[in-house]
């Protein structure tokens, strides 16, 4: 396969920021952002601002594009992927590859559904502490961003050529043999860490040292733990502990993405974190109260805030 010389991405935020000025720092790449309406018209205006640096970048609208991307980077929230993956078709042609950064479990599926798993990888980014505040974008860690197949045992030449491009715009990844089961190990940590801190409105620095904010924290991952196992994927309390070696890296200051929603009165993704927890507890038959309850909380919390 070719290299990876054109890049785009998908949702501008403090995710999709980080990316945008990864790969748009590099004259390796041709890196543009995608949008359209008054999102697009802003980017054009007053670009972004990361880490200090204003970035402009090309911005296309997919409707007016007629040539394909070697490599599109998603980092919508959950709610906004259905209506945005219509449009993403001038930009996918037959060697388009596909990553989503989105939380959650669906991600993939539904982009799968619209192009074909043959376009589609696995991705999460993990330890990452971005914060937008508009267009401004200041994050203190870069994070590490891990990609695959479902197994990699052996790299496929897709990973390979997606590997390549990271590498050379000096983003750390990693590619583990089991890429399921970190996908829900990240789904995991969103449940327990982005919920806690939206209903305690607590940065990351609480989570350092706080014991009932902990605690809160890892009753929401241990719910998903169970549903791990029921799923047959190999999810154990030592997951749990194994991330408090990601969490105290993080700056004490940083806010999750749900605690950014809820203080900027934005929908949150809790249907896609506590939502998802309730819906398979009950196709397995396990109980789920602590998320239940959660589920509520947030919910009121987005009428009220």
């Amino acid at each position: 396969m070719e290299p990876i010389k054109k890049v785009a991405i998908l949702g501008a935020g403090a995710m999709g920021a980080y990316f945008a000025a990864s790969f748009s720092a590099n004259p390796a790449f041709a890196t543009s952002i995608i949008a359209e309406g008054p999102r697009a018209m802003n980017l054009v205006k007053d670009g972004l601002l990361v880490n200090g640096k204003h970035l402009t970048i090309p911005v296309i609208n997919p409707a007016g594009n007629n040539e394909p991307y070697d490599l599109i980077i998603i980092a919508l929230k959950h709610h906004q992927l259905t209506p945005a993956l219509r449009t993403l078709h001038p930009l996918v042609g037959g060697n388009t590859l596909i990553l989503s950064v989105m939380n959650g479990l669906e991600s993939e599926s539904l982009i799968a559904a619209e192009f074909g798993w043959d376009h589609v990888l696995y991705a999460i980014s993990v330890g990452i502490d971005a914060v937008r505040e508009g267009n401004i974008i200041t994050y203190t860690k870069p994070g590490k961003h891990i990609f695959g197949e479902a197994k990699n045992e052996t790299i496929s030449p897709r990973v390979q050529r997606v590997q390549e491009a990271f590498a050379t715009a000096g983003i750390q990844f990693e590619t583990p043999p089991d890429m399921l089961r970190t996908l829900w190990w990240k789904f995991m940590v969103n449940v327990g860490v982005n919920q806690a801190s939206a209903v305690l409105h607590a940065p990351y620095g609480v989570f350092h040292s706080d014991s009932d904010a902990q605690a809160l924290m890892e009753s929401l991952m241990q719910e998903v733990v169970i549903l791990a196992q029921a799923s047959k994927v190999n999810l154990t309390h030592q997951d749990i502990l194994n991330w408090y070696l990601v969490l105290t890296t993080l700056s004490a200051d940083g806010k999750t993405s749900m605690l950014q929603d809820i203080e900027a009165g934005r929908e949150t993704e809790v249907d896609v974190f506590a939502g998802k927890v309730i819906e398979l507890g009950k196709i397995y038959g396990i109980q789920t109260p602590v998320n239940s309850t959660i589920f509520k909380i947030i919910k009121m919390l987005e009428k009220t805030t």
